[in-house]
């Protein structure tokens, strides 16, 4: 008797879904996708390789076919699949309910062949009763699905491999550009921007502090008029530094502050008027994608990718409901069991008579699944799911727990009020000191305060804000109780500057908002794009801040102008909603695709009323677009970003150069620093590096050849020269400097020596080899013929002797770095697994290790201000990135293409399927004459890889 085979994603969820299906249910992973796109040209089977469409892995003049491989890697995974589906006498497809799911599902099915029944097994937690059901409720496979995401992965690849060769050849070689992740790079750069142009205003205020005779504590106002007039604040200037509302408020500079306050010591203040009104707030929805990442990025200082790969785990686990959504809704059974957790911790008052319900009108394919909640029928507590859980993944279930039952709770309510003081500023302080500032002027100042009467759901949860002014508007100021004509003493009054702020830079919360306000791709892809930008060198992090790098600014610039629509922000939100409408079955994907890459001339294709195009109300589409403008592109004016005009009148440039950004003005140069910000970089900051002593310097004249020796500033350190080219004969001899020599203070002695390098030691008695002293990559070294011995220290290089050269070669090689340095900083122990974590010195620089997971330090942080929260985070993303792998060469690659699909609706039935006699232990009864999914279209697409960016 056979046993049903059910394919999952993952092992993880392979071994959870195990256990609760029993033994007549065997459960195997895939690992992922079985087959994708060719990533390279040596994936693309030698029957395609003259193609002229291979290198795209789309035959885009023949219905945009793909051709599907199956990576050397999953060969052995389809190989064993096959083999439990001989002696199988049912296929489960149990992948994600989503268009990414659909689409494995579908690749398993169409490289496996079943001959047996094939169901699709829905599921969106993992308990015993949500898969029995599963079993029981099984559907056919969604060829919608499939198909929208089909187009996604096709469009992808489209915009990657027609986009990113055009940065290759005007910016930098291995540059990408993708749909969703060059928008993504848009919006940072267009934020540095705005913070480039930002000009500051400065204001003085006084904050004073008052006391009723009646109450013993004492509470704070600040200034907001003096003699009628309202003072400035930070909204009454523009991003230009420029007063927008003269005439109508005040601007105090230093030393009429400093007056005023002075003059008011002491002095008693009458209540002008009491203000109280009620509040009222209401608890925010259930998690779903996006603020599931936001609310983890500001409480847990997760980044959105760490998040999301802890919240699979979770899932995976059986904790918490499928974590890619954009629903906020809660089922009746999940509003049941957070009302009644709710109202056995914190009492019958803190739930509302009717649950609360969430609807959000979203339009894609995600909306069919429910909230990010808690897994099962009743909620386990944080300290219940303690016992199995630990690290990042009880804080996160923590945070989802509180979240969802928050939700089910009564809204918070209190009072609200505000108390305006006023008094004449007199001509004397109370010191006796003369004052001539706004003397029998009435200064008015003002308190606010919040007095919370029943907080409701604040006892579970209080939703993070990206502004900090705005969570202290959360907590409770108590104010006295004071009426209109009481009388208050101040007791001191401190002036202070005020500065208006730039922009502040997106963080990854606050950057999935904004992409999420936009429409820009979907929340369940955000995580990857934030990580791919990252990656790819485009952007990069300073504390919690993302900032743009200037070749972002180079590829950013570039795309804006000879491709807008590519990086416009409604045209990228509009492509998500046409996927949309072919997922619904309201578009169709062919025609769709062609518009985007041949535009609207193609026969028999509708043009789009917004479509850019020729001038002719034609689009040109993706492939004419990429042509057209391919030699019009002037590289060094893409590859510069104007700073300003220097005090000579000579404008200074930043350029994105091979070996990396540097400075220009005329024929000066300098390097940019790798940390620095593109809005640090002033005009005044630019002309300090242009001015910037390099320490190149002539040293002397070598004794023997006549020529000059120099010290030198190179892009891998400071360095010796012996002549220039031209001179002599070949290039130039050089030689690095040691790491304990300074090019400031090097002698010509120095020098000589270093230029010696390498220094021939002696020849070895025994083999008649010589001993030659080297300075090599990773630190000194000796090497006679093939054989080789590391130096201590540099200074070696110059001093080993041969009978000690002699000495090392005849110890046993030892392994390099089998000598522990000492750590560089002890941070603590980490969150995760509470072992220490220190920073360490490595071969390729600085990184943090809790002794069994390395994670090298990346750009912005600094081995002396890194802090445990950030090394938690980078070691965390390199546990879940898992393994560095090789990839093999000489795989063969097996390649299928695309069948013509036939236009069919309705599934194939495989009537009369044989069942075995009502052994299964699972909670679902099979019935007769099983429908097996029938459509026969071959399609499917993947996550995008590294040259298909989103």
């Amino acid at each position: 008797m056979g046993k049903a085979l059910v394919i999952v994603e993952s092992p993880a969820k392979a071994r959870t879904i195990g256990g609760l299906l029993g033994p007549d249910f065997i459960v195997e992973s895939s690992i992922g996708h079985i087959r994708d796109l060719p990533r390279g040209a040596d994936e693309v089977p030698a029957a395609y390789k003259g193609e002229g469409w291979a290198r795209l892995g789309v035959d885009v003049d023949n219905g945009f076919k793909p051709l599907y491989v199956v990576s050397a890697s999953k060969k052995s995974v389809v190989a064993n699949l096959k083999r439990l589906l001989k002696d199988a006498d049912e296929l489960y497809l149990a992948t994600d309910e989503d268009r990414e799911g659909e689409s494995i599902a579908w690749h398993l099915f169409e490289v496996l062949s079943p001959t047996v029944p094939v169901k699709r097994m829905v599921f969106h937690e993992i308990t015993p009763e949500a898969i029995a059901r599963a079993v029981e409720e099984w559907r056919d496979l969604d060829r919608r699905l499939v198909d929208a995401q089909e187009a996604r992965r096709i469009l992808d690849r489209l915009y990657g491999y027609e986009v990113s060769p055009v940065l290759w050849r005007k910016v930098m070689p291995r540059l990408s550009a993708g749909r969703v992740q060059s928008v993504a790079t848009r919006m940072v750069v267009e934020r540095e921007r705005a913070r480039m142009r930002f000009h500051s205003a400065t204001w003085w205020g006084i904050d004073g502090t008052f006391a009723h005779a009646d109450t013993p504590s004492t509470f704070g106002a600040a200034l907001v008029s003096l003699g009628g007039t309202a003072v400035a604040t930070g909204k009454d200037f523009n991003d230009d530094g420029v007063q927008t509302s003269k005439g109508s408020v005040r601007v105090l500079v230093e030393e009429e502050a400093t007056a005023v306050a002075s003059a008011l010591a002491g002095q008693s203040f009458t209540v002008s008027a009491v203000t109280e009104r009620p509040f009222r707030r209401s608890p925010a929805a259930p998690f779903m994608t996006s603020t599931l990442q936001q609310e983890a990025g500001r409480k847990l200082r997760f980044s959105a990718q760490r998040a999301m790969q802890v919240a699979q785990r979770l899932y995976e686990q059986g904790f918490i409901t499928y974590m890619r959504t954009d629903s906020t809704t809660l089922s009746d059974q999940a509003l049941t069991a957070a009302r009644s957790q709710a109202r056995e911790m914190y009492g019958d008052a803190y739930v509302p008579d009717k649950p609360r319900r969430y609807e959000r009108k979203v339009k894609n394919a995600q909306e069919a699944h429910e909230a990010i909640r808690p897994a099962g029928e009743t909620f386990r507590t944080p300290e219940q799911a303690g016992r199995a859980l630990s690290g990042d993944e009880l804080r996160l279930y923590e945070l989802v727990w509180k979240r969802t039952v928050a939700s089910q709770m009564n809204d918070a309510t209190g009072t609200s009020a505000q108390i305006r003081l006023v008094a004449d500023v007199p001509a004397t302080g109370s010191d006796g000191a003369p004052n001539a500032v706004a003397v029998g002027e009435v200064a008015e100042f003002s308190a606010s305060g919040r007095v919370i009467a029943f907080p409701g759901f604040l006892r579970a949860y209080v939703e993070g804000e990206d502004d900090p002014d705005a969570e202290l508007a959360d907590r409770e100021v108590v104010l006295p109780a004071l009426a209109v004509g009481d009388v208050v003493e101040g007791s001191a009054f401190e002036p202070g500057s005020h500065t208006t702020q730039p922009p502040a830079r997106y963080t990854e919360a606050s950057l999935v908002k904004a992409m999420e306000e936009l429409g820009v791709g979907r929340p369940s892809t955000y995580a990857s794009v934030i990580a791919t930008i990252l990656d790819r060198g485009y952007v990069w992090k300073k504390g919690t801040a993302l900032v743009p790098s200037f070749t972002a600014f180079a590829v950013v610039g570039l795309l804006e102008r000879y491709f807008g629509e590519l990086v416009d922000y409604g045209f990228t939100a509009s492509m998500e909603d046409d996927l949309d409408e072919i997922a619904s079955g309201r578009e169709e994907s062919l025609p769709w695709l062609s518009r985007f890459y041949f535009g609207t001339s193609s026969p028999g294709v509708t043009a789009p009323a917004d479509g850019a195009g020729d001038g002719n109300g034609r689009s040109l589409g993706l492939k004419a677009n990429v042509a057209a403008h391919l030699g019009d592109i002037d590289a060094r004016e893409i590859n510069s970003i104007p700073i300003g005009a220097g005090d000579d009148g000579v404008p200074i440039v930043a350029r994105v150069g091979r070996y990396g950004p540097y400075l220009q003005r005329g024929d000066d140069r300098a390097s940019l620093p790798e940390d620095m910000a593109p809005d640090e970089l002033t005009v005044a900051r630019s002309e300090e590096l242009l001015a910037a002593p390099t320490n190149d310097r002539v040293l002397g004249t070598h004794p023997e050849s006549g020529l000059e020796v120099s010290v030198k500033a190179g892009r891998f350190g400071p360095y010796v020269q012996l002549g220039d080219a031209g001179e002599g004969a070949g290039k130039p001899r050089t030689s690095s400097l040691f790491s304990t020599m300074d090019p400031a203070t090097l002698s010509f002695a120095e020098a000589l020596e270093l230029l010696r390098i390498p220094r021939t030691v002696g020849t070895d008695p025994e083999s008649g080899e010589e001993v030659v002293a080297h300075n090599g990559k990773f630190g000194p070294y000796l090497k006679k013929g093939s054989d080789t011995r590391s130096l201590t220290s540099e200074d070696q290089i110059l001093t080993v002797t041969l009978p000690e050269a002699q000495a090392l070669f005849a110890q046993p090689k030892q392994r390099r770095g089998r000598t522990a340095a000492a750590p560089l900083r002890e941070l603590g122990p980490d969150p995760a697994t509470q072992l220490p974590v220190v920073v360490k010195e490595g071969r390729f620089g600085p990184y943090v290790t809790d002794g069994t997971t390395n994670a090298s330090l990346r750009k912005g942080d600094d081995v002396e201000s890194i802090t445990m929260e950030r090394a938690a985070e980078l070691l965390a993303e390199r546990r879940a990135a898992g393994p560095s792998t090789r990839k093999k060469a000489g795989a063969k690659r097996a390649g299928a293409t695309k069948k013509a699909a036939k236009k069919s609706t309705t599934a194939k039935k495989a009537g009369g399927a044989k069942k075995a006699a009502g052994t299964r232990k699972a909670a679902a009864k099979k019935a007769t004459g099983a429908k097996k999914a029938g459509a026969t279209k071959k399609v499917a697409a993947e996550r995008a890889e590294p040259l298909d960016p989103f």
